[in-house]
């Protein structure tokens, strides 16, 4: 446990976030004065007191000599130079530095986005990076690359006049170990699944008539599993997203058919059949003993068969994810997944780094087994990233979670002409997103840049009942 005390209530989120990165095995608790009857209440081990003209920071972790830093500054410096002090002081303490230095809270390609269309020259945007926030040289360039090629697909999409869709199919084989998002186990749903797309008709219904004089750009369906369905369903589905919505000028349509243990030859022919133009089929690694720690039922040989099936259904758009800092895994066995993808020859890849999240199995292993086991390093994450450029690919997408082994981030490689679409819409928030189905949260996104945000319940059996409620939602945000 680490308590840290500030005299600022604005400063709790980016002290908890800050420290947190340093010490991700440890849980981090900020009280501010506001809460407590004000220090020294409580035995702290991080103390942050800021004043108009100074500042002092007292670290005691783990039982080193104190480190106290007391200095003056003027009435003028601002939130950012202060959080980036407190950031080297923490790298004193500690004597290490973060990849992405202080950078919390905000994804990096936004930031070099940002500065790009205002004109920024591309030297004066890393050298900002590094100046401004202690990003690394590596970090830094690679946000600038990332946030170009970003630009350059972006500005092919329609802002104003388009949107994209998101459908959430939430019912999986299994629920994996680190998973967080809205899933149920099939086997338990599966005499609901039609009363689930019937609702799910009626919210599509009500986007395709809300947005019917604006250009539909990309769809993306997710989950969750959406090949958890069968066949039949899928081709329900499928005909139904079709024949509501105009997809006349549709650049990009993804299903993810994610796991291995639920493809088969007849439903990718009933993606192939109904234009689905970019396919996932995610391993998360390519070592059978851990696939069966995290919770997923297939092998590596199963995740050969489905990609190949894919490969002989015609699909020429297939992303593959990994997972780095897995439990256990360590540098040769993410070199032995590299090298089991690289024969398999797909077009996209997408390397997360292990977040854990408090809504998952995870975090309670992690209070069983410790945080040791789960191993995110520079030599994995360069493992990955060889691995990509070997395949041809060029990072196009990156965004960053709470609580990331080895505070690194997600990133997406593809081959030129493969890039995801609907993956850069969703992180740089340009365009309004369309999300129907349980669990799923809709974007809208004003010409002021303004964001306003409509969640649907998580609850699947909910969301069948409240469906009305659902869609009303949607009005609220889309028309009124």
């Amino acid at each position: 446990m680490i308590n840290v005390y500030t005299n600022r209530e604005n400063y709790q989120y980016d002290l908890h976030a800050l420290i947190k990165s340093f010490y991700p095995e440890y849980d981090v608790r900020v009280y501010a004065e506001t809460e407590q009857n004000g220090y020294p209440d409580r035995d702290y081990q991080v103390i942050v007191q800021l004043f108009d003209d100074s500042m002092k920071v007292v670290i005691d972790i783990d039982g080193r000599k104190e480190y106290v830093h007391s200095y003056k500054d003027d009435t003028d410096v601002t939130k950012k130079e202060r959080k980036l002090s407190i950031y080297h002081d923490l790298c004193d303490y500690t004597g290490k530095t973060l990849p992405w230095g202080n950078l919390t809270g905000i994804r990096p390609t936004k930031l070099a986005m940002g500065m790009l269309a205002e004109g920024k020259d591309e030297k004066e945007i890393v050298t900002w990076l590094q100046t401004t926030h202690a990003v690394s040289d590596e970090k830094a360039q690679l946000s600038l690359d990332i946030a170009r090629r970003e630009k350059a697909i972006l500005d092919r999409i329609h802002y104003e006049d388009g949107y994209s869709v998101y459908i959430g199919i939430p019912f999986c084989p299994t629920t994996c170990l680190y998973c967080s998002f809205t899933s149920y186990p099939i086997a338990v749903w599966r005499k609901r699944v039609d009363e689930y797309l019937q609702a799910l008709f009626q919210e599509i219904d009500f986007v395709a008539e809300t947005y019917r004089d604006k250009i539909l750009d990309t769809v993306y369906i997710g989950g969750g599993t959406p090949t958890t369905l069968e066949a039949e369903e899928l081709d329900k589905l499928l005909r139904h997203v079709r024949g509501r919505l105009d997809f006349r000028q549709v650049t990009e349509f993804t299903v993810e058919a994610g796991r291995a243990d639920s493809i088969t030859r007849e439903k990718l022919d009933v993606l192939k059949k109904h234009g689905v133009t970019r396919i996932s089929v995610n391993p998360q690694t390519m070592k059978d003993e851990t696939l069966k720690y995290i919770g997923r039922q297939h092998t590596v040989a199963q995740v050969r068969e489905a990609f190949r099936l894919a490969r002989e259904a015609g699909f020429d758009n297939i992303n593959m994810d990994i997972i780095l800092g897995l439990p256990g895994e360590v540098e040769v066995d993410v070199q032995n997944t590299i090298d089991e993808i690289t024969k398999l020859n797909p077009d996209s890849l997408t390397v997360h780094s292990l977040a854990v999240k408090r809504a998952s199995k995870l975090s309670q292993w992690i209070g069983e087994n410790g945080i040791e086991t789960l191993r995110n390093t520079d030599s994995t994450m360069d493992i990955a990233q060889k691995g990509a450029h070997a395949l041809d690919m060029k990072p196009y997408y990156l965004y960053r979670q709470k609580n990331m082994s080895g505070n690194f981030e997600n990133v997406g490689y593809a081959r030129e002409g493969k890039y995801g679409i609907y993956n850069i819409l969703i992180m740089e928030e340009k365009q309004t997103i369309v999300a129907c189905g349980a669990g799923s949260i809709s974007k809208r996104v004003y010409s002021d840049g303004r964001i306003e945000r409509s969640e649907n319940v998580k609850d699947v059996a909910l969301y069948i009942e409240k469906i009305d409620e659902m869609i009303d939602r949607k009005r609220k945000l889309l028309v009124e």
